[in-house]
C-alpha cells in the first residue's frame, strides 16, 4: 500500500437524493483509513451537455478514474431488483481485468438460493436455474473480488488491511 492509495467508490450511491454528500462521507471513511477516495461526482461534465453525449463522457470520466486508483470499493448492495447495479458490475469487471483489487459490500450475505425463489429444481418464476455455488452474489462477481463486508465503513478498514498486506 503505498502512501496515497487511491480507492475508487463504485455504486449507485450516485443515485441517491444526497449523492454529493454520501460520496463526502464515502470519501472521508477512506481519508481515516490513509486512503484517497475517488468518487463518480469528482468529475464534471458541462451544463450544457446532454443526453448520449453527456454519458459518454460521464463513462470515459469513470473509466479513466478507475484506471488511475489502486484499487476499488464496490457496493454490490441490490438495486432495482434483486441484483447488484449493472454500472457497478461493468466497473468491477474493469477493475478485475485491469488487475485491481476489488472489495465489496452488502447485506445479506445469504447464498443466492436464499435469495431467490425457485422450485425444487432451483429455477426461478422465469424459468431461470438459480445458481446453487453457496454464494452471495453471481459467481462472475464473488470469483473475482478480493473480499465483501456486510457495510461500507467496515468494508474500507477491511480493504486497507488487504492492501496493506497484499505482496
Amino acid at each position: 500500500m503505498t502512501p496515497h492509495t487511491r480507492v475508487y467508490l463504485a455504486g449507485f450511491d450516485v443515485f441517491r437524493r444526497d449523492a454529493v454528500a454520501h460520496g463526502h462521507y464515502l470519501k472521508s471513511l477512506c481519508a481515516e483509513q490513509g486512503l484517497e477516495g475517488l468518487y463518480p461526482f469528482d468529475n464534471e461534465v458541462p451544463a450544457d451537455l446532454a443526453g448520449l453525449a453527456a454519458a459518454r463522457l460521464i463513462c470515459a470520466q469513470n473509466i479513466a478514474m478507475i484506471r488511475r486508483c489502486d484499487a476499488v470499493l464496490a457496493n454490490l448492495n441490490v438495486f432495482r431488483g434483486q441484483e447488484p447495479d449493472s454500472g457497478t458490475a461493468f466497473e468491477v469487471g474493469l477493475a478485475v481485468a485491469l488487475g485491481k483489487p476489488v472489495w465489496a459490500y452488502f447485506e445479506p450475505d445469504h447464498s443466492l438460493r436464499q435469495q431467490v425463489a425457485h422450485d425444487p429444481q432451483g429455477y426461478d418464476a422465469q424459468g431461470f436455474a438459480v445458481e446453487d455455488f453457496n454464494l452471495p452474489r453471481n459467481l462472475m462477481l464473488a470469483a473475482s473480488w478480493a473480499g465483501y463486508s456486510a457495510t461500507v465503513e467496515q468494508a474500507v478498514g477491511d480493504l486497507r488491511r488487504h492492501l496493506a498486506s497484499a505482496p
